[in-house]
């Protein structure tokens, strides 16, 4: 079993690393296998909105969406952990995630989903809000914690000082831990993914 976090924030072992380390280490403890991914500073694209992928299976911009898109059986998990600007994730991981659930919805079927927030002072729920929305849209199980998954510092020493935050995301790596053990030990008694219906998209005109 392995797991992928995903650092979204321009400062690569900031405090979003820092909430997203304490996460890995619990699921290390409980002999889980993972991977931070930093998404990096470069600008990222978003989506155009072109249709390219449906045609062939990857986004027309050919950069770290994409490298980490042909990995996606590596993982059984995802963590998303972003900073907290204006209120939402950073601006970069949220290009980086449109394409990313977009082009992969059918491979991310199934998997476990969980993110993490971290913020000076406040905004974070509106964020955390933001991004469990890929996981609803994508048929991906979301993993909850004592609290919503947030830190609070300005830096990695102060969050280190958030004494909840740091419990909630050991929580959090708590949780992931036990739904993937469980989840494996049902594969082995024969009970598999659900089959679903075609998707029936509307849009309510008439």
């Amino acid at each position: 079993m392995k797991v992928l976090l995903i650092n979204g924030s321009p400062n690569k072992n900031a405090c979003t690393f820092t909430a997203l380390s304490e996460v890995e280490a619990i699921l290390n403890k409980n002999g889980i296998e993972t991977e931070i991914f930093w998404i990096g500073k470069k600008a990222i694209a978003g989506c155009m909105a072109c249709g390219s992928c449906f045609k062939t299976g990857k986004c027309v911009f050919d950069d770290s969406v994409n490298e980490l898109a042909k990995r996606l059986d590596e993982f059984q998990a995802i963590v998303i952990g972003s900073p907290v600007y204006y209120a939402g994730p950073a601006g970069n991981l949220l290009s980086f995630l449109d394409r990313f659930f977009f082009v992969n919805s059918a491979k991310l079927s199934g998997k476990l989903g969980a993110c993490v927030v971290s913020c000076r002072r406040g905004g974070a729920t509106a964020a955390f809000d933001r991004l469990n929305k890929y996981f609803t849209i994508c048929n991906m199980p979301v993993v909850s914690s004592q609290y919503w998954n947030q830190v609070h510092g300005n830096s990695p020493d102060e969050v280190r000082q958030d004494l909840e935050g740091m419990q909630t995301m050991r929580t959090l790596g708590e949780n992931i831990s036990w739904l993937l053990k469980c989840i494996e030990a049902g594969e082995k008694c024969g009970i598999t993914k659900p089959v679903y219906e075609p998707w029936v998209a509307t849009n309510f005109i008439r």
